[in-house]
């Protein structure tokens, strides 16, 4: 497809109603609306098209950069290229989609050490979210540097920004149900956290729990002879 089949896609996939529910997510005004269903759609349509992503991500639409995120090819990332991109994020559900992209490619362990000791909310919450995705995808991710990380987010989760305490929380989470040796080091270090207080706007999106959520898949694990 070429871009602007796939921008006319876009623009007609999008609705007013997915607009004013992105609106309260935080994402801005350049959006055309489109749903994450039909988004995986195109994205099954195209594959992986790098040079089409790059042209997408420079549109600056909304849309049009999640699909980026889900059809370039993370072989072909450079470093410089994430954090061209990262610098250019403004809202959380770009940033985690974002995130998964960083993930795939080959700086994911460096980008994640980087990112999570940014002050800046956006950049400091893709390092968070990719932390989380890598504690549970990683096997090379030792026991004891989750550990650090641990110490890391309870010595700075109450004072860091908005939606990185979010991405903070996740992370806790995300090395708690990795192992059952992390679990307890995890659900400690949550405990000692307490409340984890973020502000989601005009929507029904809570901050769980990371006690209750990380005894909860640990019940679904056993229930499934996991």
């Amino acid at each position: 497809m070429t871009y602007t089949d796939v921008m006319k896609e876009l623009e007609a996939a999008g609705t007013a109603q997915n607009r004013k529910v992105y609106a309260r997510h935080g994402v801005g005004e350049k959006m055309f609306g489109v749903s994450f269903e039909n988004l995986t759609k195109l994205k099954k349509k195209i594959k992986t098209d790098h040079d089409l992503a790059l042209r997408l991500w420079a549109s600056g639409v909304h849309d049009a950069r999640m699909l980026a995120t889900m059809i370039a090819d993370p072989s072909k990332m450079t470093s410089s290229l994430l954090d061209a991109w990262l610098e250019e994020i403004d809202n959380y559900v770009l940033s985690d989609a974002f995130a998964k992209l960083a993930e795939e490619s080959a700086f994911a362990r460096e980008k994640m050490e980087k990112w999570t000791r940014s002050k800046d909310e956006w950049i400091g919450r893709a390092g968070w979210q990719l932390l989380a995705r890598l504690a549970m995808s990683d096997a090379s991710l030792t026991d004891d540097a989750l550990e650090e990380y641990l110490k890391a987010i309870e010595s700075r989760i109450h004072r860091s920004k908005n939606r990185q305490r979010d991405a903070m929380n996740s992370a806790v989470i995300a090395i708690g149900i990795r192992s059952a040796a992390l679990e307890k080091k995890a659900v400690a270090a949550a405990r000692r956290i307490g409340k984890v207080e973020v502000d989601h706007g005009e929507t029904g999106c809570k901050t769980p729990d990371a006690v209750e959520y990380i005894a909860r898949v640990k019940a679904r694990r056993k229930t499934k002879g996991r």
